[in-house]
């Protein structure tokens, strides 16, 4: 047996003291390695400063000198990624439950603004049918627990139904994939007063008790602002990247910002920006209309650091089909390159934790 399966084997001993599961069974031991006598431990934490690092650091080196005091110990801490923390977070609850497990999700794109109004929503939901229209099986959680909107906007009014290993979602007509709570409700007006603790344990549910089976993507929709439900997305279900949705107006770049760096802070990669309502083009002579005022997509970008994915403008149509459900027989070529820049940002993103000795 080499060093390294030695530690391994000590490390396995070591127990995390708030959850009582041990290190590597929660996936925070990302490597071993040894040379001339001293090994080195690279220990991955979900965020880098937690109160208890220093016992944690503390405990890995005293499970690998404890098996020979001839050996020196180095831990090297890192902060996990976004997808890294969503599996520690799982295996810190008990593990996947058996939807969970048996779900093969490729992708999960969440779509978040920094206030309500700027048509987060129906972004999403044209995100899903342009998807779908190229051949991707897909899916969308509405994690917009009390403010759900996308049954309405597929026209969807059955309800989902119980089976052996989960609920399954409801499908549109195209086959797109849909769990909200309002499809749990007795009736689409219904008000879910709930607090942040209920909004957090329904996102759960929708991830890890829903049968998505085979999806190469899931669209979340998430709440806008920075509140417990996006939180626990962003903590809870290993994101591939998000999408930020702001409109024209200057208020809403600003709070926009404010969730590009909750999703920074999270380390979940930000996809793009799109501008949403951005024009209106006049029926008669064509010529585009700034109604709320000059763009501000290409500063907020910008600012952020992210590429602008396309502008959105202010279409009648689109808001009918939204209405009637029917938003997947909307038709419009202003989306099909924002799509397509999402697919490449997609294949493109690599996570590369930073590295910090301890």
């Amino acid at each position: 047996m080499t060093v390294e399966e030695r530690v391994t084997e000590a490390l396995r001993g070591v127990m995390h003291p708030e959850i009582e599961r041990d290190l590597m069974s929660l996936g925070m031991i990302k490597g071993v390695s040894s040379k001339n006598g001293r090994v080195r431990v690279t220990l991955a934490l979900p965020f880098r400063e937690i109160p208890i690092r220093d016992k944690l650091v503390k405990s890995v080196r005293e499970a690998v000198t404890r098996f020979d005091t001839d050996l020196s110990a180095r831990v090297d801490v890192v902060e996990m990624s976004q997808k890294e923390r969503a599996a520690f977070m799982t295996e810190a609850e008990g593990g996947p439950k058996p939807a969970e497990a048996a779900n093969q999700v490729d992708e999960v794109l969440a779509v978040l603004s920094g206030k309500g109004g700027v048509g987060k929503s129906s972004v999403a939901a044209l995100l899903a049918v342009a998807l779908n229209r190229a051949g991707r099986r897909v899916g969308v959680l509405d994690a917009d627990i009390t403010g759900p909107s996308q049954p309405k906007i597929f026209g969807l009014h059955t309800r989902p139904v119980g089976g052996p290993n989960g609920i399954y979602p409801v499908e549109t007509g195209q086959g797109i994939k849909v769990m909200s709570i309002n499809l749990l409700l007795p009736s689409e007006d219904e008000a879910v007063i709930w607090r942040g603790p209920l909004i957090s344990g329904a996102i759960k549910q929708f991830w890890n008790e829903v049968v998505w089976g085979r999806l190469d993507y899931l669209v979340v929709d998430l709440p806008p602002g920075t509140s417990d439900a996006s939180l626990t997305v962003m903590q809870s279900i290993p994101l591939s990247g998000v999408v930020l949705v702001t409109s024209p107006q200057d208020l809403a770049g600003m709070v926009v910002r404010k969730a590009a760096r909750m999703a920074a802070h999270m380390k979940t990669p930000i996809l793009g920006v799109v501008e949403n309502m951005s024009y209106a083009t006049c029926p008669e002579c064509g010529a585009r209309i700034d109604v709320f005022g000059p763009s501000q997509a290409a500063h907020t970008s910008t600012e952020l650091g992210a590429p602008l994915l396309g502008r959105i403008p202010l279409d009648p149509e689109l808001s009918h089909h939204c209405d009637v459900g029917r938003i997947e027989a909307y038709e419009t070529e202003a989306f099909d390159p924002i799509v397509e820049q999402v697919v490449e940002r997609l294949e493109a993103e690599q996570e590369t934790p930073r590295e910090n000795e301890a």
